[in-house]
């Protein structure tokens, strides 16, 4: 059986690779960015199984980064340092997620598809 952190992992990386598709696929102006990849896809995965710490996570890291990122943050120190401090406060303060590979996959996959 897969860890409720090795299924957190998995789904992120299945969520980058997700937004890459995406990306190649749909042009950006039609990309619904209201519903982030990460959501759809853990709803689209999860079973009677899904452990429901893993959903709590997916949907805190999805609303949190709306509230903090802005257009064009990637290029900025402070829109990074921002996006990362919100999402260490979920993944590591909020869940003790100590696991560097999860916050690493997160923020790979908030600052691509965001």
């Amino acid at each position: 059986m897969i860890t409720s952190i090795e299924f957190l992992k998995r789904l992120l990386e299945l969520a980058r690779e997700a937004a890459e598709v995406e990306k190649e696929v749909i042009p950006v102006e039609e990309i619904d960015k209201g519903k982030a990849a990460l959501t759809e896809l853990f709803t689209s995965l999860k079973s009677d199984k899904t452990p429901v710490n893993v959903e709590r996570i997916v949907n805190d890291i999805d609303e949190i980064v709306k509230i903090v990122r802005f257009d064009g943050w990637q290029d900025t120190s402070s829109g990074r340092r921002e996006v990362n401090k919100a999402l260490r406060s979920v993944v590591a303060i909020k869940y003790k997620i100590k696991d560097t590979d999860v916050f690493d996959k997160a923020y790979n996959y908030i600052e691509m598809y965001y």
